[in-house]
C-alpha cells in the first residue's frame, strides 16, 4: 500500500526519524493557515508547497514550488490543488492533485552547504536479507545515478538475526563523506530510519534527498513508503491512511469483491483460480502471440456471482479483445463453475461482445464441458493448455 508522502512523514516522525515539518492541506486558505502554523513552530519565512500524489518526479511537473510569503503560498497552493500533474510515474492523463503539503524552509544559510543525499531501505530478493541503499547523489533519478555513476551507489545488508548494527550505520555516514557533528546525526537517522522500516512492517522506503542542513543536522525532506499490505492487520492506524482515490479504480472494486485483480496493458482477459496458474496462463497468452489485459485470481469459491462480477471487471477494459478462462477444479468443482459461467453469460446479455474461451479441468472437468456445449451460447469450450493457445491466437487473428 502506497502512502502519500506527509503520511510516510508520520510514520517516520513517530520512529524518532527528523523530517522536514509540514502541514496537510487540501485548499489554498487551509494552506495559508498551514504556512502560518509552521511560521510559529519553527521560524520559516520561506515555506515548499508539495502536491500529494502517488507519483515520483512531481517537481518536474510542477508539483512542487518555492513560495517566498504567504501571498505566494496562496498562489501557489490555489493553482496546484486540482491541477491533473504529469510527471515520468504517471499516465499522459496525470493525476488530480486532491491536496498539498505546505513544508518549512530547511535550506537556510548557515556555516556550510547543505547538501543533499539519496537512501533507501528494501529487501534484496537475491540474497532474500534486507539492504539499505545510498549514495552522495541525492535529489536525483536514482536510475539515472545507477546508469551513469554506478560507483556512487552503495549498499549495506543487514543479517535479519542480528539487525543493523552500530558499525554499519557508521560506515554508512562515513560513505557518505560525512564527519564531526554530522556524521553522529546520520548514525542516529539511519538506526532510526531502519527501525522505523522493521516495526512498521513496510516493503520499501525510499528518501530522496536526505539533507544535510548548514548547521549539520539531518532531515527527511520526502518520503516514499510502501507497507506490506499483508501486515495491515497489525496495523490498523496505517490502514486507514489509504487513498482509493489514488488507486485504479477496476483494482479497487475488484478488492471490494474479495477478487485479486492487477490491471495491465494487453488485449487477453483472464479469469483463473490460482495464482501459479494465473501465470502460466499470462505466459500462455504471450506464446499465442496476444497479451495479457489483467491478472484475476477468483479464488476457490467461483460460483456465479463471483464469475459474473470478474467478468463485469474485465470487460471494463476497452482494450480486451477475448477472454480465457483457465480454471482447475479442486476446492470448487468444475461443473458448478460451468454453471456459473453460463449464469453470467445469460445475465449479462449483449454486455459481452467479445469471445470466451474456457479451459476446465480436475473434479467434474466433463460434466463441466457437457454443460458449456450444450449452452448453445458463444463459449468455446477447450481441454487442454495448447488447444487454449490456438484457440486465443485464432480470436485474435
Amino acid at each position: 500500500m502506497n502512502l502519500h508522502e506527509y503520511q510516510g512523514k508520520e510514520i517516520l516522525n513517530s520512529f524518532g526519524v527528523k523530517i522536514q515539518r509540514g502541514i496537510v492541506a487540501t485548499n489554498h486558505k487551509g494552506a495559508v493557515d498551514a504556512a502560518k502554523q509552521l511560521t510559529v513552530e519553527t521560524g520559516t519565512s520561506w515555506y515548499v508547497v508539495k502536491a500529494q500524489v502517488h507519483a515520483g518526479g512531481r517537481g518536474k511537473g510542477g508539483g512542487v514550488k518555492l513560495a517566498k510569503n504567504l501571498a505566494e503560498v496562496e498562489t501557489i497552493s490555489n493553482d496546484i490543488i486540482g491541477m491533473m500533474l504529469v510527471t515520468p510515474q504517471t499516465s499522459a492523463e496525470g493525476k488530480k492533485v486532491n491536496q498539498v503539503l505546505i513544508c518549512e524552509d530547511v535550506y537556510y544559510p548557515g556555516d556550510s552547504e547543505p547538501e543533499e543525499y539519496y537512501m533507501s531501505v528494501l529487501l534484496n530478493r537475491n540474497t532474500g536479507r534486507n539492504m539499505i541503499m545510498y549514495s552522495t547523489e541525492g535529489g536525483m533519478d536514482i536510475e539515472t545515478v545507477a546508469e551513469e555513476t554506478p560507483h556512487l551507489i552503495f549498499t549495506e545488508e543487514i543479517d535479519p538475526t542480528m539487525g543493523l548494527l552500530p558499525f554499519q550505520a557508521r560506515k554508512i555516514a562515513f560513505n557518505l563523506g560525512l564527519s564531526g557533528g554530522a556524521l553522529k546525526e546520520m548514525v542516529k537517522f539511519v538506526s532510526a530510519l531502519y527501525t522505523a522500516y522493521i516495526k512498521s512492517d513496510s516493503s520499501m522506503f525510499e528518501i530522496n534527498p536526505v539533507l544535510k542542513t548548514s548547521d549539520d543536522k539531518i532531515l527527511a525532506v520526502d518520503a516514499k513508503v510502501t507497507l506490506d499490505e499483508n501486515a495491515l492487520y497489525r496495523h490498523k492506524d496505517y490502514a486507514v491512511m489509504r487513498d482509493l482515490r489514488e488507486e485504479n479504480p477496476i483494482e479497487v472494486e475488484a478488492k471490494a469483491a474479495g477478487l485479486n485483480y492487477v490491471d495491465l496493458d494487453g488485449n487477453v482477459g483472464c479469469m483463473v483460480n490460482g495464482a501459479g496458474l494465473a501465470m502460466g496462463t499470462m505466459d500462455l497468452i504471450k506464446q499465442a502471440g496476444g497479451e495479457p489485459a489483467n491478472f484475476l485470481d477468483v479464488g476457490g469459491t467461483a460460483d456465479a456471482q463471483r464469475v459474473e462480477t470478474a467478468f463485469r471487471i474485465i470487460l471494463k477494459d476497452d482494450n480486451v479483445k477475448a477472454i480465457l478462462v483457465n480454471i482447475f477444479g479442486g476446492i470448487v468443482r468444475c461443473d458448478r463453475v460451468a454453471q456459473g459461467i453460463v449464469d453470467a453469460y445469460t445475465n449479462m446479455g449483449d454486455a459481452i461482445k467479445v469471445p470466451i474461451i474456457v479451459r476446465l479441468q480436475g473434479t467434474n472437468a466433463k460434466e463441466a464441458k457437457i454443460l458449456i456445449d450444450n449452452s448453445g451460447m458463444k463459449i468455446i469450450s477447450v481441454t487442454e493448455f495448447q488447444e487454449a493457445a490456438d484457440k486465443v491466437q485464432e480470436v485474435l487473428a
